[in-house]
């Protein structure tokens, strides 16, 4: 009898668990989304220019999206893209999105809010953005935004400090270069590379300390 009380009350702080806050291998929200693709992929292009400056070991990368999970448990994508500018859509649209040519795979890592108390608060932020255009130009503006550019605006602690610092911009490869890339890009746009400027990247985000790794797997459709 005791034995079978003490199951029923595990079972039971389970299922209070599961309530508050979903099943750990399932995206909650507030949850970030990075995108990596492997550094051989895209050479000479904007992925590889990423890669090259920001990048790490055999995966680079390029992208950083916000989830949020409704009330049916369907989850959906927050984030600033060339293709959509600010836009919410479902997970599936971001995973066909990101799909890769010639054989090669993007990968998902999704990490979580160590403090996630506040995740909901931080994806109604991001959803003021949406409709906004993406930041070509890299720079701070009010009109638009890059990736982690929105993640950077949306997750505000209730002291007002961003969650994710800034840190100086650098596009150089490991040989302190600029890729063609970035200057023929910046070049199209009549400014100068902003070597130095405050600003953030996925590489750099994914290593903050108010994140942690989750067991989430999403490189299929849900």
């Amino acid at each position: 009898m005791k034995r079978l009380f003490l199951l029923f009350a595990a079972a039971l702080a389970g299922l209070a668990l599961a309530g508050c806050g979903g099943r750990a291998d399932r995206l909650q929200t507030g949850d970030l989304v990075f995108i990596g693709i492997p550094v051989e992929y895209d050479a000479g292009g904007m992925a590889d220019a990423i890669g090259s400056a920001t990048g790490k070991g055999e995966l680079n990368l390029i992208h950083t999206a916000i989830a949020e999970v409704d009330a049916a448990g369907r989850p959906w994508i927050i984030d600033a893209t060339i293709a959509h500018g600010v836009d919410r859509h479902p997970l599936d649209t971001m995973l066909r999105d990101f799909r890769l040519r010639d054989g090669y795979k993007a990968t998902f890592i999704v990490k979580r809010l160590r403090d996630n108390r506040d995740a909901t608060r931080y994806v109604e932020n991001a959803k003021r953005f949406l409709g906004r255009s993406y930041n070509t130009t890299f720079l701070p503006n009010d009109t638009s935004l890059y990736c982690t550019e929105l993640v950077h605006e949306s997750y505000i602690a209730a002291d007002g400090r961003p969650l994710f610092e800034e840190a100086p911009m650098n596009w150089r490869n490991a040989d302190g270069e600029l890729p063609e890339y970035w200057v023929w890009l910046f070049g199209q746009l009549g400014m100068d590379v902003p070597e130095g400027l405050p600003g953030t990247n996925p590489q750099t985000m994914s290593e903050a300390p108010v994140l942690k790794s989750t067991k989430v797997v999403i490189d299929q459709p849900y």
